[in-house]
Protein backbone atom coordinates (compact mmCIF):
# COMPACT_ATOMS: atom_id res chain seq x y z
CA UNK A 1 0.00 0.00 0.00
CA UNK A 2 1.08 3.51 -0.85
CA UNK A 3 -0.54 5.61 2.11
CA UNK A 4 -2.05 9.50 2.46
CA UNK A 5 -2.62 10.41 5.98
CA UNK A 6 -5.13 12.79 6.65
CA UNK A 7 -5.70 14.68 9.72
CA UNK A 8 -2.53 12.85 10.75
CA UNK A 9 -2.21 13.96 14.16
CA UNK A 10 0.87 13.00 16.52
CA UNK A 11 1.41 9.84 14.13
CA UNK A 12 -0.99 7.13 15.38
CA UNK A 13 -2.23 6.03 12.31
CA UNK A 14 1.54 5.82 11.11
CA UNK A 15 1.91 4.00 14.23
CA UNK A 16 -0.55 0.87 13.16
CA UNK A 17 0.89 0.58 9.85
CA UNK A 18 4.17 -0.16 11.28
CA UNK A 19 2.43 -2.48 14.12
CA UNK A 20 0.11 -4.10 11.67
CA UNK A 21 3.33 -5.82 9.94
CA UNK A 22 1.30 -4.98 6.25
CA UNK A 23 3.40 -4.08 3.98
CA UNK A 24 2.87 -0.57 3.04
CA UNK A 25 4.53 3.41 3.03
CA UNK A 26 3.14 6.31 4.34
CA UNK A 27 4.24 8.96 1.50
CA UNK A 28 2.81 11.86 2.85
CA UNK A 29 0.83 12.86 6.27
CA UNK A 30 -0.93 15.87 6.42
CA UNK A 31 -2.20 17.73 9.46
CA UNK A 32 -2.88 21.63 10.13
CA UNK A 33 -2.30 21.88 13.67
CA UNK A 34 1.41 22.94 14.87
CA UNK A 35 1.26 20.98 18.04
CA UNK A 36 0.49 17.77 16.82
CA UNK A 37 2.81 18.12 13.76
CA UNK A 38 5.65 18.78 15.86
CA UNK A 39 5.18 15.54 17.66
CA UNK A 40 4.71 13.77 14.62
CA UNK A 41 8.01 15.15 13.28
CA UNK A 42 9.98 14.56 16.14
CA UNK A 43 9.10 10.92 16.09
CA UNK A 44 8.94 9.93 12.02
CA UNK A 45 10.70 11.96 9.13
CA UNK A 46 9.58 15.80 8.81
CA UNK A 47 9.82 14.79 4.67
CA UNK A 48 6.32 12.73 4.97
CA UNK A 49 5.04 15.81 7.11
CA UNK A 50 2.89 18.61 5.33
CA UNK A 51 1.23 21.64 7.45
CA UNK A 52 -1.46 22.20 4.82
CA UNK A 53 -5.49 22.88 5.46
CA UNK A 54 -7.44 19.98 3.88
CA UNK A 55 -9.93 22.62 2.57
CA UNK A 56 -7.21 23.26 0.08
CA UNK A 57 -6.61 19.56 -0.69
CA UNK A 58 -6.42 18.97 -4.47
CA UNK A 59 -6.62 16.12 -7.18
CA UNK A 60 -3.64 17.20 -8.37
CA UNK A 61 -1.88 17.02 -5.43
CA UNK A 62 -3.41 13.79 -4.25
CA UNK A 63 -1.63 12.54 -7.94
CA UNK A 64 1.35 14.00 -6.75
CA UNK A 65 1.82 11.89 -3.87
CA UNK A 66 1.31 8.56 -5.56
CA UNK A 67 -1.27 6.71 -3.17
CA UNK A 68 -3.26 4.59 -3.12
CA UNK A 69 -4.69 3.94 0.13
CA UNK A 70 -6.47 6.57 2.43
CA UNK A 71 -6.26 6.25 6.05
CA UNK A 72 -7.68 9.47 8.30
CA UNK A 73 -8.97 10.28 11.66
CA UNK A 74 -10.91 13.53 11.17
CA UNK A 75 -12.11 16.04 13.81
CA UNK A 76 -14.49 14.23 16.53
CA UNK A 77 -16.21 17.10 17.86
CA UNK A 78 -19.10 17.77 15.38
CA UNK A 79 -20.80 14.62 16.40
CA UNK A 80 -19.79 14.61 20.59
CA UNK A 81 -21.96 16.04 23.18
CA UNK A 82 -19.15 18.42 24.47
CA UNK A 83 -18.66 19.70 20.86
CA UNK A 84 -22.40 20.30 20.39
CA UNK A 85 -23.05 17.64 17.45
CA UNK A 86 -23.64 20.69 15.28
CA UNK A 87 -22.32 17.47 12.53
CA UNK A 88 -22.03 19.06 9.09
CA UNK A 89 -22.76 22.20 9.77
CA UNK A 90 -20.23 22.64 11.88
CA UNK A 91 -17.11 24.65 10.59
CA UNK A 92 -14.56 21.69 11.45
CA UNK A 93 -15.87 19.27 9.23
CA UNK A 94 -15.24 21.75 6.31
CA UNK A 95 -12.30 20.34 5.32
CA UNK A 96 -14.28 16.19 5.38
CA UNK A 97 -17.07 17.51 3.10
CA UNK A 98 -14.36 18.98 0.88
CA UNK A 99 -12.97 16.01 0.93
CA UNK A 100 -16.04 13.88 0.11
CA UNK A 101 -16.43 16.54 -3.15
CA UNK A 102 -13.07 16.00 -4.81
CA UNK A 103 -13.40 11.70 -3.67
CA UNK A 104 -15.12 10.89 -7.27
CA UNK A 105 -11.78 12.21 -8.71
CA UNK A 106 -9.43 10.19 -7.02
CA UNK A 107 -8.88 7.54 -9.40
CA UNK A 108 -6.04 5.91 -7.88
CA UNK A 109 -7.38 5.52 -4.20
CA UNK A 110 -8.31 1.74 -3.86
CA UNK A 111 -8.46 1.45 0.32
CA UNK A 112 -9.69 3.75 2.93
CA UNK A 113 -9.85 3.14 6.54
CA UNK A 114 -12.11 6.29 8.93
CA UNK A 115 -11.56 6.52 12.44
CA UNK A 116 -14.27 8.76 14.53
CA UNK A 117 -16.53 9.25 17.64
CA UNK A 118 -19.00 6.96 18.73
CA UNK A 119 -21.89 9.26 17.51
CA UNK A 120 -20.46 9.67 14.18
CA UNK A 121 -22.91 6.52 12.76
CA UNK A 122 -25.69 8.21 13.23
CA UNK A 123 -24.39 11.72 11.69
CA UNK A 124 -25.09 12.99 8.46
CA UNK A 125 -21.46 13.23 7.71
CA UNK A 126 -20.38 9.54 7.76
CA UNK A 127 -24.00 9.66 5.10
CA UNK A 128 -21.95 11.85 3.24
CA UNK A 129 -19.02 9.32 3.56
CA UNK A 130 -20.72 5.79 2.86
CA UNK A 131 -22.79 7.22 0.05
CA UNK A 132 -20.02 8.74 -1.63
CA UNK A 133 -17.90 6.15 -1.13
CA UNK A 134 -20.59 3.39 -2.51
CA UNK A 135 -21.19 5.51 -5.16
CA UNK A 136 -16.98 5.53 -6.21
CA UNK A 137 -17.58 1.55 -6.12
CA UNK A 138 -16.52 0.95 -3.10
CA UNK A 139 -17.63 -1.95 -0.90
CA UNK A 140 -17.52 -0.70 3.27
CA UNK A 141 -18.09 -2.22 6.21
CA UNK A 142 -18.39 -0.13 9.68
CA UNK A 143 -17.74 -0.89 13.13
CA UNK A 144 -17.92 0.21 16.63
CA UNK A 145 -14.60 -1.41 18.30
CA UNK A 146 -13.21 -1.13 21.88
CA UNK A 147 -9.61 -2.32 22.80
CA UNK A 148 -11.21 -5.05 25.22
CA UNK A 149 -11.16 -7.20 21.99
CA UNK A 150 -7.59 -7.02 21.45
CA UNK A 151 -6.42 -7.87 24.99
CA UNK A 152 -6.37 -3.88 26.30
CA UNK A 153 -7.57 -2.83 29.66
CA UNK A 154 -9.07 0.36 28.33
CA UNK A 155 -12.95 1.21 27.05
CA UNK A 156 -12.20 3.63 24.35
CA UNK A 157 -15.19 2.86 22.02
CA UNK A 158 -14.39 4.11 18.50
CA UNK A 159 -16.55 4.25 15.22
CA UNK A 160 -14.59 2.54 12.02
CA UNK A 161 -15.05 2.09 8.93
CA UNK A 162 -12.94 0.20 6.33
CA UNK A 163 -13.49 -0.01 2.37
CA UNK A 164 -12.29 -1.54 -0.46
CA UNK A 165 -12.97 -0.29 -4.09
CA UNK A 166 -14.54 -2.80 -6.89
CA UNK A 167 -13.17 -5.41 -7.96
CA UNK A 168 -11.43 -5.55 -4.63
CA UNK A 169 -13.28 -8.06 -1.65
CA UNK A 170 -13.03 -8.73 1.84
CA UNK A 171 -12.36 -11.76 3.18
CA UNK A 172 -15.47 -11.81 4.89
CA UNK A 173 -19.69 -10.96 4.24
CA UNK A 174 -19.99 -7.32 4.65
CA UNK A 175 -22.86 -6.31 6.36
CA UNK A 176 -24.17 -3.66 8.12
CA UNK A 177 -22.43 -1.86 11.08
CA UNK A 178 -21.63 -4.14 13.99
CA UNK A 179 -19.75 -4.47 17.04
CA UNK A 180 -17.46 -7.51 16.52
CA UNK A 181 -14.25 -7.98 14.35
CA UNK A 182 -14.90 -10.33 11.74
CA UNK A 183 -11.60 -12.66 12.48
CA UNK A 184 -12.63 -14.84 15.44
CA UNK A 185 -8.66 -15.34 16.80
CA UNK A 186 -8.96 -11.05 17.02
CA UNK A 187 -12.03 -11.39 19.32
CA UNK A 188 -10.47 -14.22 21.21
CA UNK A 189 -8.09 -11.85 22.89
CA UNK A 190 -11.37 -10.87 25.21
CA UNK A 191 -9.89 -13.82 27.38
CA UNK A 192 -6.36 -12.86 27.31
CA UNK A 193 -6.95 -8.88 28.75
CA UNK A 194 -3.77 -7.55 30.78
CA UNK A 195 -4.24 -6.04 33.95
CA UNK A 196 -4.12 -2.55 34.49
CA UNK A 197 -0.44 -2.99 36.49
CA UNK A 198 1.16 -4.59 33.57
CA UNK A 199 0.90 -0.76 31.75
CA UNK A 200 2.31 0.98 34.91
CA UNK A 201 5.48 3.09 35.31
CA UNK A 202 7.97 1.99 37.80
CA UNK A 203 10.42 3.57 40.13
CA UNK A 204 8.71 7.07 39.13
CA UNK A 205 8.28 10.32 41.38
CA UNK A 206 3.99 10.53 41.01
CA UNK A 207 4.27 13.64 43.11
CA UNK A 208 3.10 15.69 39.96
CA UNK A 209 0.35 13.19 39.39
CA UNK A 210 -1.24 13.10 42.53
CA UNK A 211 -4.97 14.53 42.87
CA UNK A 212 -5.12 17.89 44.79
CA UNK A 213 -7.56 17.78 47.90
CA UNK A 214 -9.79 20.75 45.57
CA UNK A 215 -10.69 18.06 43.14
CA UNK A 216 -10.71 15.43 45.79
CA UNK A 217 -13.69 17.82 47.92
CA UNK A 218 -15.35 18.09 44.99
CA UNK A 219 -15.12 15.05 42.67
CA UNK A 220 -13.98 12.20 44.37
CA UNK A 221 -17.43 10.47 44.21
CA UNK A 222 -17.44 10.49 40.89
CA UNK A 223 -13.62 9.62 39.88
CA UNK A 224 -13.23 6.05 38.46
CA UNK A 225 -10.59 4.52 40.31
CA UNK A 226 -8.30 1.89 39.02
CA UNK A 227 -6.27 -0.71 40.43
CA UNK A 228 -3.19 -2.61 39.44
CA UNK A 229 -5.45 -5.76 38.98
CA UNK A 230 -8.53 -3.96 36.98
CA UNK A 231 -8.79 -5.28 33.90
CA UNK A 232 -10.39 -2.09 32.69
CA UNK A 233 -10.44 1.92 32.33
CA UNK A 234 -12.04 4.57 30.70
CA UNK A 235 -11.66 6.22 27.72
CA UNK A 236 -9.21 8.95 28.15
CA UNK A 237 -10.09 11.91 26.55
CA UNK A 238 -7.71 15.50 25.73
CA UNK A 239 -9.09 17.02 28.95
CA UNK A 240 -7.36 14.08 30.92
CA UNK A 241 -6.45 16.22 34.17
CA UNK A 242 -7.77 19.39 33.16
CA UNK A 243 -11.77 18.30 34.09
CA UNK A 244 -12.34 15.18 36.12
CA UNK A 245 -16.05 13.97 34.48
CA UNK A 246 -16.08 11.49 31.62
CA UNK A 247 -12.22 12.72 31.45
CA UNK A 248 -10.28 9.17 32.05
CA UNK A 249 -9.99 6.69 34.99
CA UNK A 250 -7.29 7.33 38.16
CA UNK A 251 -4.88 4.94 40.12
CA UNK A 252 -4.17 3.96 43.59
CA UNK A 253 -1.89 1.47 44.99
CA UNK A 254 -4.17 0.72 47.99
CA UNK A 255 -5.81 -2.29 47.67
CA UNK A 256 -9.09 -2.91 46.50
CA UNK A 257 -10.54 -3.64 50.12
CA UNK A 258 -8.91 -0.99 51.86
CA UNK A 259 -10.63 1.18 49.05
CA UNK A 260 -14.43 0.27 50.34
CA UNK A 261 -13.31 0.83 54.07
CA UNK A 262 -12.26 4.53 53.51
CA UNK A 263 -15.72 4.20 51.04
CA UNK A 264 -17.95 3.09 54.18
CA UNK A 265 -16.18 5.04 56.23
CA UNK A 266 -16.82 8.45 54.36
CA UNK A 267 -20.45 7.59 54.43
CA UNK A 268 -20.61 8.87 58.01
CA UNK A 269 -18.91 12.40 57.16
CA UNK A 270 -19.76 15.54 55.05
CA UNK A 271 -18.38 15.51 51.42
CA UNK A 272 -16.08 18.00 51.21
CA UNK A 273 -15.04 18.84 54.94
CA UNK A 274 -12.21 18.51 56.45
CA UNK A 275 -12.84 14.89 58.48
CA UNK A 276 -13.83 13.87 54.34
CA UNK A 277 -10.31 15.26 52.79
CA UNK A 278 -8.55 13.46 55.42
CA UNK A 279 -10.33 9.78 54.37
CA UNK A 280 -9.92 10.35 50.62
CA UNK A 281 -6.27 11.36 50.41
CA UNK A 282 -5.48 8.12 52.34
CA UNK A 283 -6.37 6.50 48.83
CA UNK A 284 -3.10 8.42 47.16
CA UNK A 285 -4.97 8.54 44.19
CA UNK A 286 -3.43 9.66 41.19
CA UNK A 287 -3.74 10.46 37.54
CA UNK A 288 -2.22 8.13 35.23
CA UNK A 289 1.31 9.28 33.91
CA UNK A 290 1.15 10.27 29.63
CA UNK A 291 3.75 6.94 29.23
CA UNK A 292 0.77 5.31 30.87
CA UNK A 293 -1.96 6.32 28.56
CA UNK A 294 0.50 5.98 25.80
CA UNK A 295 0.85 2.31 26.90
CA UNK A 296 -3.36 1.81 27.23
CA UNK A 297 -3.59 3.39 23.27
CA UNK A 298 -0.90 0.51 22.68
CA UNK A 299 1.66 3.53 21.68
CA UNK A 300 5.45 1.74 20.80
CA UNK A 301 7.96 2.58 23.59
CA UNK A 302 9.90 4.14 21.45
CA UNK A 303 7.42 6.65 20.63
CA UNK A 304 7.75 10.00 22.87
CA UNK A 305 7.12 13.65 22.95
CA UNK A 306 9.49 16.67 22.15
CA UNK A 307 11.64 17.77 25.41
CA UNK A 308 9.79 20.51 27.82
CA UNK A 309 6.35 19.18 26.13
CA UNK A 310 3.41 20.08 29.31
CA UNK A 311 1.94 17.13 30.71
CA UNK A 312 -1.23 18.87 29.91
CA UNK A 313 -0.71 19.09 26.29
CA UNK A 314 0.78 15.50 25.93
CA UNK A 315 -2.92 14.51 27.33
CA UNK A 316 -4.73 16.20 24.98
CA UNK A 317 -2.53 15.08 22.11
CA UNK A 318 -2.99 11.40 23.18
CA UNK A 319 -6.87 11.92 23.43
CA UNK A 320 -7.45 12.78 19.83
CA UNK A 321 -5.60 10.27 19.03
CA UNK A 322 -6.39 5.97 18.24
CA UNK A 323 -5.59 2.78 19.75
CA UNK A 324 -2.41 1.59 17.80
CA UNK A 325 -3.48 -2.27 18.17
CA UNK A 326 -7.29 -1.74 17.08
CA UNK A 327 -6.24 -0.09 13.82
CA UNK A 328 -2.97 -2.32 13.38
CA UNK A 329 -6.02 -4.72 13.03
CA UNK A 330 -8.01 -3.31 10.78
CA UNK A 331 -5.18 -2.44 8.80
CA UNK A 332 -4.87 -5.88 8.14
CA UNK A 333 -8.55 -6.65 7.12
CA UNK A 334 -7.79 -3.73 4.87
CA UNK A 335 -5.55 -5.43 2.75
CA UNK A 336 -6.26 -9.54 3.38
Amino acid sequence: MKILELYSGIGGMHLALLASGVKGEIKKSIDISPIANSVYKHNFSERLLLYHNLDGLTKEMVEGFDVDTILMSPPCQPFTRNGNQQDIADFRTTSFVHLMEIFPTLQTIKRILVENVVGFEVSQMRELLVSTLTECGFICQEYILTPHQVGIPNSRRRYYLLGKKHPLEFPFEVGPLTYDFPLSEVSANLNNLVSIGDILEENQDFSQYYISDKILRKYFNILDICYSHSRNSCCFTKSYSRYIEGAGSVFTEKSEEFVKTILSQIQNVEKGSDEYLKLVVQLKLRFFTPREVCRLMCFPETFSFPPGMENRKKYMLLGNSVNVKVVSELIRLLVH
